[in-house]
């Protein structure tokens, strides 16, 4: 593409325009004949096409099962989307450009991953418009004083914080974490393992996290957890999410689980991978954001991965038991849940679930600036005392097994 039309589009697209041929040929051969149409006319320049060929992979994606769906199709989509965000960029709608974009991070192929990537880094430039500050200093999401531990305790799971605790240490090699904990299956806290992270300085700064990520959408969970009846999903913007956990009133909203780094590079930069994650030679398999505000759950359940939660921003309460108890923590019976507990810590029935009483587990208030270590198959609950920013590493030591489970 030549300099003069990247100007005019406002970004390049080279793997687009390389692959374009070759994605629109597969569709075709699937039948796609409506799409291959309409995604050709929006190459030519036509906004209303590129409007019908956005919808039509869309369509597409939420035809049956994820697995189902064929491979070209998210590919497809997130070709349509960059055609879209392109017409949107045109006339100036900087902030509709970002929703498209991000949503074929979200739903679309690895294909043109790098394309969005790039046009999602001018756009946002572009966005932003060099925006300062907000007058009168920081806005902040956890001020000072705002934890209260004899109220906390008040709506924690019976037996709260009076068993045994997680182990805290300070300066742990890597040998004495592999020794220690790795090879031994044993839970810890790491208690100064983050303190040169950005994060560390930036996160608790509303205006910061608006300036990066507000105009973005990310998709999030509203409800008291996954198990409940009324939970759901949402796409919201990040602003959007700010506002709401700030608000810290009515249903909760989670941003849980998601790869928020793969698609935010500016927060990527703000955390580093720890060394701990080498542990065993294995692979990092999956980064994820745990953002939310006071009062958000994690049920008991369990993962198949070794885990490294990190605090940066807040405080949470976690309760653990071994891997060994299974069987007494009454997992659930559905494909689905099987790695969720039938428990409900917050509102046991001894009757229904008599084993559990007796059980030992281990607790701790996860303080800012602290990574805890979970081993695999280890069940855990998790409460945020506060709004709460956390960052979940988890890798294994097995370079063939699968990824990450529900």
């Amino acid at each position: 593409m030549s300099s003069a039309a990247v100007a005019d589009n406002q970004f390049a697209t080279p793997t687009l325009d390389a692959e374009s041929s070759s994605i629109l040929q597969s569709v075709s051969s699937h039948g796609g004949y409506a799409y291959v149409r309409m995604a050709t006319l929006a190459a030519a320049g036509d906004s209303r096409a590129a409007e019908a060929a956005h919808e039509m992979a869309w369509e597409q994606l939420h035809s049956g099962p994820w697995h189902s769906v064929l491979p070209v199709w998210p590919d497809a989509y997130s070709m349509s989307c960059l055609h879209v965000a392109r017409f949107h960029c045109r006339d100036g709608e900087y902030k509709e450009a970002l929703r498209v974009l991000d949503m074929g991070l979200i739903m679309g192929g690895m294909l043109l991953r790098g394309d969005l990537d790039s046009a999602i880094q001018i756009i946002s430039a572009k966005s932003r418009g060099g925006g300062g500050e907000r007058e009168g200093g920081k806005w902040r999401l956890v001020e000072d004083g705002e934890f209260n531990k004899a109220e906390v305790l008040r709506v924690l799971p019976v037996k709260s914080l009076t068993c045994k605790l997680v182990a805290k240490r300070s300066g742990l090699s890597l040998e004495g974490f592999l020794r220690d904990h790795f090879l031994a299956g044993s839970p810890v806290i790491i208690s100064d393992g983050m303190a040169h992270w950005p994060a560390s300085r930036k996160w608790n700064d509303v205006d910061y996290l608006r300036r990066v990520a507000g105009d973005r959408t990310v998709p999030v969970e509203v409800g008291n957890n996954y198990l409940c009846q009324e939970w759901k999903q949402e796409l919201i913007t990040f602003s959007q999410f700010l506002e709401r956990i700030s608000a810290s009133s009515g249903v909760p909203t989670y941003l849980a689980q998601h790869p928020l780094f793969d698609q935010i590079t500016q927060l990527r930069n703000d955390i580093c991978i720890p060394d701990y994650c080498c542990a065993g030679g294995g692979e990092l398999r999956s980064l994820n954001a745990w953002f939310g505000p006071a009062g958000t759950v994690t049920p008991l359940h369990h993962d198949p991965h070794h885990n490294i939660l990190a605090q940066v921003v807040g405080k949470k309460y976690i309760r653990l038991y071994s891997a060994s108890l299974s069987e007494e923590l009454y997992p659930h019976n559905e494909t689905m849940l099987f790695n969720s507990s039938q428990v409900d810590l917050d509102n046991i029935d001894e009757k229904q679930f008599p084993k559990l009483h007796d059980l030992e587990f281990l607790d701790c208030i996860l303080e800012e600036g602290e990574m805890l270590y979970i081993p695999p198959k280890w069940w855990h609950y998790v409460r945020s005392l506060t709004t709460s920013l956390s960052v979940s590493f988890w890798w294994n030591n097995d370079p063939g097994s699968s990824s990450m489970s529900s």
